[in-house]
């Protein structure tokens, strides 16, 4: 039986006194792609949190394994405006930002640094955008960019926050694709909350349907149903297959 790399065992999340979420309980395995997803408020960004460790359960404990005995390492992508715009940081100066964490107590920034935030850089296909300031880069650059660097700390598990929000169709696709690919090829684990049902649908595998009063995880197929979207989201909700891809949408309008 595969050995999970997280664990979430009856665990409540909050701030303070207030508690947001409670009984949460769920597995994440090497091979997955999870998305989770769920109406504004209900509690998403508050498990992503809890994942990254800046968010301490009140109750239940959060596990983590690696199989090859050292600390598990995640890869943050935060929202494209969590970096100032006022910093003249180059796009290479971002994704070397990357590489801190490997740095023991005192170390400085060396070669391997370096070419690893380079490589980071021509994997995310930006190699040629490395000494442009961040700030006059487009919103698929920037993601690229916050990707780049994620995937220059060398993670286990990438996690990625609204990746797609406030883009255009062709760069939510490109985006996606790229994500993806780091799935399949680097053999990522990878967790991306994202409000666009849509988009989630097509890409991941698994899927956190998060509510105030209902957690659920499951395949695809066993969350994104008409009757179980129209439930949380308080609205009518079909969900329909063009061209290979699953279309949901609510009103009339895709979500």
């Amino acid at each position: 039986m595969e050995t999970p790399l997280i664990e979430f065992n009856n665990v409540s999340l909050g701030y303070g006194k207030r508690t947001i979420l409670s009984g949460i309980s769920f597995s994440l395995f090497e091979t997955d792609f999870m998305g989770i997803v769920g109406p504004n408020g209900s509690g998403k960004t508050t498990i992503l949190r809890a994942l990254l460790g800046i968010v301490k359960p009140q109750r239940g404990e959060i596990l983590t394994h690696n199989r090859s005995q050292r600390t598990l390492t995640l890869g943050y992508v935060p929202q494209r405006d969590a970096i100032d715009p006022i910093m003249p940081y180059s796009v290479f100066d971002i994704v070397l930002m990357g590489r801190y964490g490997k740095l023991g107590l005192l170390k400085q920034i060396g070669k391997e640094d370096r070419a690893k935030a380079l490589e980071a850089l021509g994997h995310v296909d930006i190699e040629n955008l490395k000494d442009i300031s961040f700030r006059d880069l487009s919103g698929g650059q920037k993601q690229r960019t916050l990707i780049a660097r994620a995937f220059a700390s060398q993670p286990d598990v990438l996690v990625l926050d609204e990746p797609t929000n406030g883009m255009d169709l062709t760069s939510r696709t490109a985006i996606l694709e790229l994500i993806k690919k780091l799935h399949l090829q680097d053999h990522l684990t990878v967790v991306m909350v994202s409000h666009m049902l849509g988009d989630v649908a097509t890409y991941v595998n698994r899927i956190a349907l998060v509510e105030e009063s209902l957690f659920q995880v499951g395949t695809r197929e066993e969350i994104l149903t008409e009757k179980n979207l129209t439930q949380v989201y308080k609205s009518p909700i079909i969900v329909g297959n063009f061209h290979g891809k699953t279309i949901v949408t609510a009103g009339g309008n895709n979500v």
